[in-house]
């Protein structure tokens, strides 16, 4: 029996039963919104923060946040598997609670080490919601592109979020409320998710399988290439949502010097690329999932090259289109995991790939600050390119299926 589709969906609309509300559908998008925004507000303030604790340079303070990447990938493996066998429901309470008194404890440190540890808890707690949130998400989907691009959207908004929330706070209240307010607000939303969330019946791993399997080789294959592909999207995805509130910085200096302002303008960039995913998610049910894949991977290659040396409003212009396809690009991994895993295990297979390329791409938040310092921002978006061509070269040998 082929995989499911949008020509042949019976297969996942077997777990109709299982599909969610609107308020949980609701509050799952939030979830991931916040998951972003709290990931992202040491990036947007951290020359404020660098200043507030005595380190000359905002590049010196960046590999501090590495262990948040770090456990933000290493912790999808046993938040994928508590998943699928205590219960969905369950981990997301964890991940609410836990991301807002994290946050919370960020806000009260006092040196470069106690922030370091901080985010860390931060990046344990904010790996829940990948392999638990999507397939939650998911499992009773019909057209799983179309749910896949609104959740993708709500993330992105979250990123949106990130740069205008810390740039005002920063700017009018300091960089500490900066983590307070979202540290607040991810406790309210457990709140409300923990009385409005229906109980599971059972864990996805004791439900009845509801689709069949591929052959092993083949699901081997897809599943080695898709975390080839998808570690060079996150590396993507941690160079330019880490690094773009400099970048933009340096690039519209001419321009405006207000942190605000350019908080603003990321913002803007964030706001305008995330309705990619939306149209992604759609196309998806619709089109051949190879061909659209490759050609939203391939154009960020010029994309990159042509903003090495744009300044000014052309490089804001390449910004938003740049960070389009990179956003792009995001819910072909989730599809791929709906269309070939059943939601008995989705959890699982999806925290082993999100550890392996969230753990890889890590290395992005370590590397930025020392890459930009010792051979500028040109330098990193031909990095980027590299990487985008060699994603290119992955995604041709998906199955032609």
């Amino acid at each position: 029996m082929p995989p499911p589709t949008a020509a042949n969906p019976s297969l996942d609309s077997a777990a109709a039963p299982l599909a969610h509300g609107r308020l949980t559908m609701l509050l799952l998008n939030v979830a991931h919104a916040l998951d972003h925004l709290v990931l992202l507000i040491f990036a947007t303030a951290v020359g404020a923060i660098a200043a507030d604790f005595g380190v000359a340079r905002w590049e010196d303070l960046m590999p501090y946040a590495t262990g948040a990447f770090v456990l933000f990938g290493l912790g999808s493996v046993p938040a994928g598997r508590l998943g699928d066998h205590w219960g969905r429901r369950a981990m997301m309470l964890v991940f609410l609670f836990g991301i807002g008194a994290s946050c919370l404890l960020a806000a009260i440190t006092r040196n470069a080490w106690q922030l370091a540890g901080a985010l860390t808890l931060v990046g344990a707690f904010a790996s829940i919601y990948h392999p638990v949130g999507i397939p939650m998400l998911v499992q009773g989907a019909t057209r799983p592109g179309a749910v896949i691009g609104v959740n993708g959207l709500a993330g992105n908004l979250g990123i949106a979020a990130a740069a205008v929330l810390t740039g005002l706070t920063v700017k009018y209240l300091g960089w500490r409320m900066a983590f307070v307010i979202p540290g607040l607000l991810s406790l309210a939303f457990g709140v409300l998710f923990a009385l409005a969330v229906p109980r599971e019946s059972a864990p996805p791993a004791k439900r009845a399988p509801r689709q069949s399997d591929l052959p092993r080789g083949e699901l081997a294959r897809v599943v080695l290439i898709l975390t080839l592909t998808s570690t060079c999207g996150s590396l993507l995805f941690n160079f330019t949502t880490n690094g773009n509130g400099e970048l933009m910085a340096d690039r519209l200096r001419a321009i405006t010097a207000d942190p605000a302002a350019i908080g603003l303008l990321l913002g803007l960039v964030y706001v305008i690329a995330s309705f990619a995913q939306l149209v992604v998610g759609r196309a998806i049910d619709r089109f051949p999932l190879k061909r659209l894949f490759l050609v939203i991977v391939l154009t960020q290659i010029p994309l990159f090259a042509l903003a090495m040396h744009a300044q000014g409003w052309a490089f804001f212009a390449l910004a938003i289109a740049f960070m389009a396809f990179v956003f792009g690009a995001i819910p072909f991994t989730d599809a791929l995991i709906v269309r070939y895993v059943d939601d008995r295990m989705r959890s699982r297979v999806a925290g082993v790939r999100l550890a392996i390329a969230f753990g890889v791409s890590s290395l992005a938040v370590w590397l930025l600050g020392p890459l930009v310092k010792a051979n500028g921002f040109s330098f990193l978006l031909g990095l980027m390119a590299a990487i985008a061509a060699v994603a290119a070269i992955g995604v041709t040998l998906l199955p032609r299926r």
